[in-house]
């Protein structure tokens, strides 16, 4: 009884399983340095992005609403003026880093006329 139990413990051909818990480690180093790293990077600059908003600034939302920061609020909202004397309030998280980024380099952008 004692030998079938120690014959089905170790790997078949009396390999030890070392090389594969190096590999395995392999696996999840790759997996923070691709996906979880470059999250946690992103979600940081999104972070500091919402904490410099300030009125007078161009925004867009996730939603893709696109307005101009009119007041920042002290609960974590902001009134922003989608039209002239309309003005709608909204959460700082739902302003989009990047969609914002996109709107205000082609504001930026020179027009080349042909």
């Amino acid at each position: 009884m004692t030998q079938l139990f120690v014959m089905l413990a170790a790997p078949p051909g009396g390999k030890s399983g070392g090389f594969e818990f190096i590999f395995l480690g392999l696996m999840i180093l790759v997996f923070w340095l691709f996906m979880i790293r470059p999250q946690a990077k992103k979600a940081k600059e999104q972070k500091k992005f919402i904490e410099n908003i300030e009125k007078g600034t161009k925004v867009v939302t996730i939603a893709g609403i696109h307005g101009l920061i009119n007041k920042v609020n002290e609960d974590g909202t902001l009134e922003l003026e989608i039209s002239r004397g309309v003005y709608i309030k909204i959460e700082k998280s739902t302003i989009s880093m990047e969609m914002t980024a996109n709107v205000n380099k082609a504001a930026a952008a020179p027009i080349v006329k042909k």
